[in-house]
């Protein structure tokens, strides 16, 4: 079983999130462990990448959040426990672009920005850490 940093695979994660779908991506090692990374804007400096990256089953693409329910989901699961009474309002947000800074603003004003900050962190963690036991990787904490 291949290990793999948490840390490095948090990092990892939010690279793929950066961006557009598609626009960043990462795969994790099945036998090492080691991350590599792709992006559009790749200007060619980076390490060599495997060629058989993206066909061969010896390496897993790192998740989007939305994958792993981190997404809306969160977002109005977190609404539902601290601002229940704002819950159809963030659900709204979600139908035009900027929600999320809509919803941040929001948050904000209500003064509880950071324990949403702290709760998705959490959620990530906790995430990130199941999608690795489904996957066969050992969890590596320093």
């Amino acid at each position: 079983m291949a290990a793999v940093k948490l840390e490095d695979l948090s990092i990892a994660f939010d690279f793929v999130n950066s961006g557009a779908p598609m626009e960043n991506e990462a795969y994790v090692s099945l036998d090492t462990g080691k991350i590599y990374w792709i992006s559009d804007f790749n200007d060619g400096s980076e390490e060599e990448i495997p060629e058989d990256l993206e066909t061969s089953d010896r390496y897993l693409v790192i998740p989007h959040k939305n994958e792993l329910g981190l997404g809306k989901r969160l977002v109005l699961q977190f609404v539902a426990q601290e601002l229940p009474e704002s819950y159809d309002e963030v659900d709204g947000f979600f139908r035009r672009k900027g929600a999320y800074a809509r919803f941040k603003d929001l948050l904000e004003h209500k003064g509880i920005l950071q324990r949403w900050f702290a709760f998705e962190a959490e959620s990530v963690e906790i995430a990130l850490k199941q999608w690795c036991a489904d996957n066969g990787l050992e969890i590596l904490l320093s």
